[in-house]
């Protein structure tokens, strides 16, 4: 299976804003739907936000609901997260998966290496 490779995360104080990056080379995901989720110390791995191939639509956790937007380059097979209004919270490693299986957006692709978000309050 294609193996994401995530970025950009880093410390930033509360507040603040980041810009994550997916890209999933090896195949066309045009037609797939993409998403990002999270893990934080202790706790399991979570939803956070998906975009749907074709028709675009997009789903968020309610907690980052008019906080985070999600977009595609299909041209790029890059997924990205940007995420302003920081909390710390917001803390944790974040994943993405080009994979999402309908109707519930079940992940079925690999899991890259993360990349982490550090929130300071």
């Amino acid at each position: 299976q294609v193996q994401p490779v995530e970025s950009g995360g880093g410390l930033v104080q509360a507040g603040g804003s980041l810009r994550l990056s997916c890209v999933a080379s090896g195949r066309t995901f045009s037609s797939y739907a993409m998403g990002w989720f999270r893990q934080a110390p202790g706790k399991e791995r979570e939803f956070v936000a998906a975009v749907r191939g074709g028709s675009y639509i997009t789903s968020y956790l309610d907690s980052v609901k008019g906080r985070f937007t999600i977009s595609r380059d299909n041209a790029k097979n890059t997924v990205y997260l940007q995420m302003n209004s920081l909390k710390p919270e917001d803390t944790a490693v974040y994943y993405c998966n080009v994979d999402l299986r309908p109707p519930s957006l079940t992940p079925a692709g690999s899991w890259g290496q993360g990349t982490q978000v550090t929130v300071s309050s």
